[in-house]
C-alpha cells in the first residue's frame, strides 16, 4: 500500500498529522464537550460557584478519554480484521489503510492514558478518591469498547455504554467535582445528554448494519434489526426534548426551555435518518446528530447561566 492514500477527497500521507486526525476523529469530540458544559453550567446555576481551573481540567480529561476511545476503536477494529470484507461504508480507519502503524497508535493510547491519569490525580486533590474511581471506570470503558477478549462494540450494549459514560457519569460527575453535589436538574440533564450521545452511535451502527453482521459484530442494530434501530434512534433523539420542560420546572427557570427551539430540527433529523439510503449518506446524518447534541447542550447551558444572572 502506498504511503499516500485518499479519504473524502483529501490526500493522507502515512504518519502525517492528517493521518492522526483520521484516527482521532475531531468531530466526535463534541460528545465529550457537551456533558462538561452542561454539568458546569447547571452546577453554577444551583450554587453560584465555579472554579474555572478545575473546569478546564475536567474538560481536558473528558476530551482525552474520547481520544483514547477513538484511537482504540481505530486500532482494535483493524487488528480484528473488521475491514477484511471490503463492504464497510463508514469513516476510514487510519490503521486499516496503512496511514498509521498499529504499534504507533497503541503507544499513543498509552501516552494519552497516562496524561489523563495525571489530570485525574489533580482532581483527586480537589474531591478525593471517588474521582479516581470515576476516572478509572471511564478509562476502562474507553479501552474496552474495542479492546479485550469481548469488546463492547461487538455486543448490543454500545449505545448503553455511551449513554452511561458520556451522559450520566460525565454530566453528574462534572457537577459533583465542581460543586461537591448533584442537583435534580443535573440528573435529568445527564439522561438527556447521554441519550443524544448514544443517538450518534445508533446512527453509526445502523449505517454499518450489513457489514457488522458479516464480520461478527452483534451491535443493537444487528441483533434486533433495522426497524428496532430506527425506533431506538427516535427515542434517543427526541426523548431529551420530553425531559426539557421538567428540567425547567425543577430549576425554576423558563430559560431552560431554550433547547426546545431545536425540536423541529430534531424531528427533521429523525425523518432524514429513516429516509436515508444505505451507505455513506448516513455520515451526514451522523455529523448532524453530533451537532444536535452540542447545540442542545449549549442552549441548555445558556439557559442555566442566563437564568441565574437574570433571576428568571
Amino acid at each position: 500500500m502506498s504511503v499516500e492514500q485518499r479519504t473524502s477527497g483529501v490526500a493522507v500521507r502515512a504518519g502525517s498529522p492528517a493521518a492522526w486526525l483520521v484516527a482521532v476523529r475531531p468531530r466526535t469530540l463534541l460528545v465529550a464537550i457537551s456533558p462538561v458544559l452542561v454539568g458546569a453550567a447547571l452546577g453554577w446555576q444551583r450554587t453560584g460557584a465555579l472554579d474555572l481551573g478545575v473546569s478546564l481540567v475536567v474538560l481536558a480529561a473528558a476530551l482525552l478519554m474520547q481520544v483514547v476511545s477513538n484511537l482504540q476503536n481505530d486500532v482494535g477494529y483493524t487488528v480484528r480484521g473488521g475491514e477484511s470484507t471490503g463492504t464497510r461504508t463508514g469513516l476510514p480507519r487510519a490503521t486499516a489503510h496503512g496511514w498509521l502503524k498499529v504499534r504507533a497508535v497503541r503507544n499513543a493510547i498509552i501516552l494519552i492514558a497516562l496524561v489523563s491519569t495525571a489530570l485525574g490525580l489533580l482532581l483527586v486533590l480537589q474531591r478525593g478518591w471517588p474521582v479516581l474511581a470515576i476516572g478509572a471506570a471511564s478509562l476502562l470503558a474507553a479501552l474496552a469498547y474495542m479492546g479485550g477478549p469481548r469488546p463492547i462494540a461487538y455486543t448490543p450494549f454500545g449505545e448503553l455504554t455511551v449513554f452511561v459514560f458520556f451522559g450520566l457519569v460525565a454530566v453528574m460527575g462534572t457537577d459533583w467535582v465542581l460543586t461537591d453535589g448533584v442537583g435534580a436538574t443535573t440528573v435529568l440533564a445527564s439522561v438527556a445528554i447521554g441519550a443524544l450521545a448514544a443517538a450518534a452511535l445508533a446512527v453509526n451502527n445502523h449505517r454499518d448494519l450489513a457489514h457488522d453482521a458479516l464480520v461478527g459484530r452483534r451491535t443493537f442494530a444487528v441483533t434486533f434489526g433495522a426497524a428496532a434501530s430506527h425506533r431506538l434512534y427516535t427515542l434517543l433523539l427526541l426523548g431529551p426534548f420530553a425531559l426539557t420542560p421538567l428540567m425547567a420546572w425543577l430549576s425554576g427557570s423558563l430559560l431552560l426551555l431554550l433547547p426546545c427551539l431545536m425540536l423541529p430540527a430534531a424531528w427533521a433529523l429523525r425523518r432524514d435518518m429513516q429516509r436515508c439510503p444505505p451507505g455513506v449518506a448516513f455520515n451526514e446524518v451522523l455529523f448532524r446528530t453530533f451537532k444536535m447534541e452540542l447545540v442542545y447542550a449549549v442552549l441548555l447551558a445558556s439557559g442555566a447561566v442566563l437564568g441565574r444572572l437574570w433571576g428568571w
